[in-house]
């Protein structure tokens, strides 16, 4: 059996309560840029936004209950080049007095928690640059965080 062909992200989907109040956040948090709209029966239903410099395309859909049952979850993690490229995203993040988890190192990179959407959705950042010595293969990771220990997966 052979293994399907895969593209990437073709685009990332949240359920907002609403729409333009998280259009503007991740405009002005991220550098989001709205570039279709989706009416459904005279009602806007869905925005499409794109990236000004590389991010994934993100998609908001108005689904206020959905919206209020997934706040506070990490659905997907931004990714970042490096650790100057996350540090600049959490000095970024201070400018715009928004609260977040700090820089820490994680299991194989450097993660940026902690900061939420209007709708409490987390959204998180790590870095696509890897620690030195990170696991180069399958692994297990016990208790994520400063203490955590990681271990091949045998």
């Amino acid at each position: 059996m052979t293994v399907p062909t895969l593209a990437g992200i073709h685009h990332l989907k949240l359920p907002v309560r609403d729409l333009r109040r998280s259009a503007q956040w991740y405009e002005e948090v991220l550098g989001y840029r709205v570039f279709a709209e989706f009416v459904e029966q005279g009602v806007l239903m869905g925005l499409a936004m794109e990236h000004l410099d590389g991010g994934p395309p993100l998609a908001l859909r108005l689904d206020p209950a959905r919206a209020e049952t997934a706040a506070g979850f990490d659905y997907f993690s931004f990714g970042v080049p490096d650790r100057p490229g996350i540090e600049a995203m959490a000095a970024r993040l201070d400018a715009l007095d928004l609260p977040h988890g700090g820089v820490h190192r994680a299991s194989e990179g450097w993660i940026l928690p902690m900061l939420h959407d209007p709708d409490g959705h987390e959204v998180r950042f790590y870095t696509h640059a890897r620690h030195e010595d990170a696991p180069a293969g399958p692994h297990r990771v016990y208790d994520p965080g400063p203490d955590m220990r990681v271990e091949p997966l045998a």
